[in-house]
């Protein structure tokens, strides 16, 4: 492909150069998932702890991608790519450093805001690049690389964790990032709208705002048995006061939509992509969502390794990698919707098995039909459901859409972290009281009381759910026998493992029925894309500067 500058170009390299970001980005967080019980134990961090370890990132990354989007119209894509993985890299080596639950969480908020600016780039630079016949072979190429990153992190985030430790999970986006880098500058052109653009800092604060409180009063809650958290103040008016400043920013971006909202409602005037943003929000919602107490349960509750949990879950991304390519060939012959309604379903059949199916013995194998069927449904969700989205979107409003739809999905992934480890905190804090009174049965008189109030009020101290700290913490007199310490252990460790089971289910219910709804929201999507929008001829198209 040549510029208007003479500048020759090659699509496939500058596909390669940004599907390794994205690869980088997808890596950095399958791994972290598979990591989570190791960073309990190696910090001496608690549940709610790790769930804002995963926020941080989730709420930077999605609270600042629109806005990045238009940066990148103002700096040009390519450039803020580039920054963006200068700042991904850097805030990867400060997560490997970090020594405490707090570092770490301020770590993964700059990695967050690294990967925000780098995201949104991608598409304005393909869609620039690319011919629209060919489009949805792009999309099939990333759902293979994506693919790939989510069987490597399972695989090579449990093997490095066991026989490195959980900081060189980030340590290995260093060598990763560099090259993208210097890649990308020798790569991909640098490519510039011709307009400038104004940013809506306010829109940005009401948003960052109102996620803050409903995510922090959902996380946070149990610890606080969901009343006062300090004087007056509750959280169930934090959680109100982050659901009316949305409110406010919601109505505050419709009033500004004649000039740079920050979320312009023109990209949603087209149906699938509207509906396409309810699939992805589903599928970052039920990702995390099921992931996060599957990981627990397979190290804390089965004591596998890290290294053995990643290769019990790589049959679903396995599955989704072998049928991306049949998902790909299918999507430019009939419409998605008649691929993502099923794959939707599938994809729910297979997540309800693994509530269905866990319980305290189980063998790690059990769960293999369910992600293989869950990894079908994926394959016929990711390439249609981006193909759908993208089939009638404006050039102009490319940057912007791109970020509305990674916006989107990793708000998902936000409010599954907060929704399904508040039902998980609730749930354990009510198991764990009545696990511990039926098993104290077995103890003697003096040691009852003890016992159950060692479990009845974990939540206020923070659920520690690692491997290694699933006790119920009492402090025993150094005058009692190894033998009755010994029996008093396995007893707690009882407790506990029998009271994840039964929190995990309805945590992992809730993940299953936002997939079956957004499923029914594909039914309503149009057959056929519409008639091929005629641009004006005073529209500003992008233009190579180097």
């Amino acid at each position: 492909m040549t510029l208007d500058n003479g500048r020759k170009v090659n699509p496939i390299a500058v596909l390669v150069v940004l599907a390794l970001g994205t690869f980088m980005t997808l890596l950095d967080l399958t791994i972290v998932n598979v990591a989570i019980p190791s960073m309990l134990d190696g910090l001496h961090a608690t549940l709610d702890q790790i769930l804002w370890v995963l926020n941080a990132y989730s709420l930077a990354y999605a609270v600042l991608l629109i806005t990045t989007g238009r940066l990148g119209d103002i700096f040009g894509p390519r450039n803020l790519f580039v920054l963006g993985m200068v700042v991904f890299t850097a805030a990867s080596l400060l997560s490997g450093l970090s020594t405490n639950a707090t570092e770490l969480i301020l770590a993964r908020a700059t990695q967050g805001l690294g990967a925000a600016i780098l995201a949104p780039q991608g598409l304005p630079i393909l869609l620039s690049v690319f011919p629209a016949n060919r489009r949805a072979g792009v999309f099939a190429v990333f759902g293979v690389l994506a693919g790939l990153a989510v069987v490597a992190g399972p695989l090579a985030g449990g093997f490095i964790v066991t026989h490195f430790g959980w900081p060189w999970i980030f340590y290995v986006n260093l060598p990763i990032g560099v090259a993208t880098i210097v890649a990308a500058m020798l790569i991909i052109p640098d490519l510039r709208p011709g307009r400038r653009h104004r940013l809506d800092f306010l829109g940005v604060a009401l948003a960052t705002a109102g996620l803050l409180g409903v995510v922090y009063g959902l996380i946070e809650g149990q610890r606080f048995d969901w009343g006062t958290v300090t004087g007056f103040v509750t959280i169930p008016e934090i959680i109100a006061a982050g659901v009316a400043l949305l409110l406010i920013f919601v109505f505050y971006q419709a009033s500004r939509q004649r000039g740079e909202p920050l979320l312009p409602f023109a990209v949603f005037g087209d149906r699938n992509f509207s509906i396409s943003t309810v699939v992805l929000f589903a599928m970052g919602f039920s990702i995390v969502g099921l992931y996060l107490p599957l990981t627990i349960y397979f190290q804390s509750v089965l004591g596998l390794s890290a290294q053995d949990a990643g290769i019990a879950t790589a049959v679903q991304p396995i599955s989704m990698m072998l049928l991306s390519g049949v998902a790909a060939g299918l999507s430019q012959k009939m419409s998605p919707k008649f691929l993502l309604t099923p794959g939707l379903v599938l994809f729910a059949a297979g997540s309800a098995y693994i509530p269905w199916a866990a319980h305290v013995g189980a063998n790690r194998w059990i769960f293999t039909p369910g992600l293989i069927l869950s990894g079908i449904g994926m394959a016929f969700i990711w390439t249609p459901v981006y193909a759908m989205a993208t089939r009638d979107l404006a050039p102009h409003l490319a940057g912007v859409a791109s970020g509305v739809l990674n916006t989107i999905q990793e708000l998902g992934a936000v409010i599954a972290s907060a929704a399904v480890g508040a039902v998980l905190q609730n749930r354990l804090a009510t198991a764990l009281h009545d696990q511990a009174v039926q098993h104290s049965t077995q103890l003697p008189a003096a040691f009852r009381g003890q016992f159950v109030d060692g479990f009845s009020h974990a939540a206020r101290s923070g659920f520690q759910v690692g491997p290694g700290q699933s006790g119920s913490g009492l402090q025993l007199p150094a005058t009692v026998p190894a033998s009755v310490v010994q029996f008093i252990q396995q007893l707690a460790h009882d407790v506990f493992t029998n009271s994840f089971v039964s929190a995990m289910r309805p945590s992992m219910v809730l993940p299953v029925v936002v997939v079956l709804a957004a499923a029914v929201t594909c039914l309503f999507a149009r057959n056929r894309g519409a008639a091929a929008r005629e641009q004006p001829q005073t529209e500003e198209q992008p233009v190579a500067i180097a």
